[in-house]
């Protein structure tokens, strides 16, 4: 999850609506998985609405420090999943789904409050939920692993183009990293992020939506 660095006033605005859209977006992973066959994630406890099922303490901290952070990862075993590479692919799209879904529903409350011209704190609240759900989701959708968007492309590669694909995973991070690094001259991820919340955000929320 990106934010634009430490800004107290600002991260507190954000952090109810930041723990939420984390948290939502786990607990369907976990969800997802123990719908598909697999009770791994559900007997950790991972099954939950609860932030504190799901949050990285040194990743929640470095998400108001740094504007990038992490929650625990969600344990997944594909052994449990019926049709192993669909369903690992599957519980990964969980996640961003959940984001957009809470976008959506947040888009609707800007589009009420807009409509009945109630500003203020419950509409920044409302716009927040729309931009953090949407940057949450395209961010976890890049294609690198072991970010959620990898799943769905080894889903999709043919089988040996799919083994050479998934052994970036243990340099992924650091790829990741590296891309945000240099973001602030490339704007590559930036970009990615700010197309994403400007198109969907103006569907879901209305003209009125701005970021």
């Amino acid at each position: 999850m990106l934010t634009h660095g430490f800004d107290l006033p600002r991260m507190l605005l954000l952090a109810p609506v930041l723990l939420f859209s984390l948290t939502f977006h786990e607990f369907a992973h976990a969800w997802i998985a123990l719908k598909l066959g697999d009770p791994t994630a559900a007997r950790e406890g991972r099954v939950s609405l609860n932030p504190l099922r799901h949050l990285d303490p040194i990743g929640t901290i470095a998400i108001f420090l740094f504007g990038f952070g992490w929650a625990k990862p969600v344990p997944i075993n594909p052994y449990f999943l019926k049709g192993q590479a669909r369903d690992f692919a599957l519980t990964a799209v969980a996640g961003p789904a959940a984001n957009i879904v809470a976008a959506l529903g947040f888009g609707i409350i800007f589009r009420l409050l807009d409509l009945a011209h109630v500003g203020g704190f419950l509409l920044l609240i409302a716009t927040l939920g729309v931009y953090i759900n949407l940057a949450l989701a395209a961010f976890n959708l890049i294609p690198i692993p072991p970010l959620d968007g990898s799943r769905v492309v080894y889903y999709l590669l043919p089988r040996n183009l799919a083994a050479e694909y998934i052994r970036l995973e243990p340099f992924g991070m650091w790829i990741i990293l590296g891309l945000l690094l240099l973001d602030s001259r490339t704007n590559i991820i930036g970009s990615w992020l700010w197309l994403i919340v400007r198109v969907f955000g103006g569907l879901f929320a209305g003209p009125g939506f701005q970021v």
